[in-house]
């Protein structure tokens, strides 16, 4: 059942997704540099002209893994394989939460925007560097230092 659509958490906020929402945040490490598959989102979307990662509403009865994925393969022309789940962060609102899925590429690929909520700056591999330098989209900027904490701390591939 779709489950797309506006809801507010307990605190208040206003969110897309009935029952909840979630992302996927595809890490490569190479060359000792980490990089990040970031989205520019397109001015249609919801904080449109911001930085986030490929991600969207949960289906009802549908995890945060599953999601995510289904959502990054809307959204990219070609998602590889051999990508590893390794973690995934909840930012929990009570009554709503978002989820950040972290996954590893063995490579980094040519990510091509597939559809209409891909802003024109498309996708990028980013530092984390980098990505302390571009607006970004509010509930992402909120979460990111929490998510960029636990893709640290988690071991070397």
């Amino acid at each position: 059942m779709d489950a797309d659509g506006w809801t507010r958490c307990d605190q208040g906020h206003r969110h897309w997704g009935l029952v909840g929402a979630a992302g996927l945040l595809v890490v490569h490490d190479a060359d000792a540099e980490r990089r990040f598959l970031m989205q520019h989102r397109s001015e249609q979307v919801h904080h449109g002209g911001t930085w986030a990662i490929p991600g969207g509403a949960l289906a009802h009865g549908e995890t945060p893994e599953r999601g995510a994925l289904r959502e990054a393969e809307e959204e990219l022309e070609d998602l590889p394989g051999g990508l590893a789940h390794v973690a995934t962060f909840t930012d929990d609102h009570g009554g709503w939460a978002y989820s950040t899925v972290i996954v590893r590429s063995p490579a980094s690929f040519a990510a091509v925007e597939h559809g209409w909520e891909t802003g024109p700056e498309g996708f990028a591999w980013l530092t984390a560097d980098e990505i302390a330098g571009i607006p970004l989209h509010a509930g992402f900027a909120a979460s990111w230092p929490a998510v960029l904490e636990a893709v640290t701390s988690l071991p070397a591939p």
